[in-house]
């Protein structure tokens, strides 16, 4: 696996584990279109290497990320129709960033403390496990702002539902790590940074344990949902299943627990 390189995000990988940190913290690490691209390219390059077992997104210096940064695009040299083209190109370009995240085939776990706003609450919303700061503030600002949540909102609803995300996005109302949690954005709320930190260590210990193909075909069911007809979905994990006793982590998978051992890829990291 090669990473790319990156002046916006910093990538660390140990053992599996690979960690994209936001790193704007003069911004609060909210994204600019730099950084939304590099976010992009990382995943692409992990697409397909079942070696990296999950992806810890975190923002640098206290905070996650605090939406999406446009002071950079008030470009007095642009006409209203080109300036009117950046913007659109920016919004849409995010979107494309989350549906990528959304999509992959990696456990996805984010580290929610400080601003987690707009983009960053969008973020929140896609990953596999979300863990919270107690005192996080999480919101959606963009109405506040003259705005629309425009990429972000479809994947809110996706998380918590049409009622809920009607009133957080329509009253710009802001949560802490508890609320988040009590409204499904967030899987476990902390206390303070050390016992974040031990969650992650313990959600890590229980994703070593699943074998990553199989969650990888998981998530892809999962995110089916809604999406296709009943019965074709029904007939497509049909498929997954059988498919799955026939390759090696199925096979592996299988004959541990017969032998009453652990499979290989639990005993990897």
């Amino acid at each position: 696996m090669t990473l790319p390189d990156c002046k916006e995000l910093l990538l660390s990988e140990s053992d599996g584990i690979l960690t994209i940190t936001l790193n704007r913290p003069h911004k609060r690490n909210a994204m600019n279109s730099e950084l939304v691209c590099e976010l992009m390219d990382v995943f692409i390059s992990i697409k397909n290497d079942q070696n990296i077992r999950a992806v810890v997104l975190r923002g640098a210096d206290g905070n996650f990320c605090a939406g999406g940064d446009i002071s950079g695009m008030n470009k007095d040299s642009l006409s209203e129709e080109a300036a009117a083209k950046l913007m659109w190109d920016f919004n849409r370009n995010f979107g494309r960033m989350i549906t990528l995240v959304n999509h992959a085939p990696h456990v996805v776990i984010t580290m929610l403390e400080g601003a987690v706003l707009g983009g960053g609450f969008g973020l929140a919303c896609i990953s596999d496990v979300a863990i919270t700061h107690k005192d996080a503030l999480v919101a959606l600002p963009e109405t506040g702002l003259g705005l629309v949540p425009a990429q972000i909102a479809p994947f809110v609803v996706s998380r918590i539902g049409i009622t809920q995300a009607r009133r957080l996005a329509l009253l710009g109302e802001r949560l802490n790590g508890t609320e988040a949690q009590a409204l499904g954005i967030a899987h476990y709320v902390e206390e303070d940074n050390s016992a974040m930190e031990d969650r992650l260590a313990s959600v890590l210990k229980h994703i070593r344990r699943c074998a990553p193909g199989a969650n990888a075909l998981t998530k892809k069911l999962i995110l089916q949902v809604g999406v296709i007809e009943h019965e074709t979905l029904l007939d497509g994990a049909a498929d997954m299943f059988a498919h799955c006793l026939t390759t090696q982590e199925g096979q592996e998978g299988t004959k541990a627990f017969i032998e009453k051992r652990k499979p290989y890829w639990a005993n990897k990291g």
